[in-house]
């Protein structure tokens, strides 16, 4: 998580250069210094909503995906109890079929 944080502040303190370059102003002038840590405190909040985003995406797909896996475990053993029931049907039939 920290990673990602500090990515978007390195982002934010980019764009922030970016800015100064298509403006053509200096980088580092004294009276825009402040600026920088807004720009990098702004890309760090976004970076920190973006991890909880990503968590509860991840919490959500593994749900997903435990549901699905428990329907598809209930559903093949319906089939396979129904296929155990048309063996034993078959199997008795036979056995009436030669007993009369």
């Amino acid at each position: 998580m920290v990673h990602k944080i500090l990515f978007w502040s390195g982002f934010g303190v980019a764009v922030r250069l970016w800015q100064l370059g298509i403006e053509m102003r200096p980088l580092l002038a004294r009276e825009s210094l402040w600026v920088y840590p807004i720009f990098a405190g702004v890309g760090g909040s976004f970076g920190y909503w973006m991890s909880g985003v990503e968590r509860r995406h991840v919490e959500v797909l593994a749900d997903r995906k435990n549901r699905l896996l428990e329907k598809r475990k209930r559903r093949a053993e319906r089939e396979a109890a129904a296929a155990g029931q048309q063996g034993n049907r078959s199997e008795e039939g036979g056995i009436l079929a030669s007993t009369s």
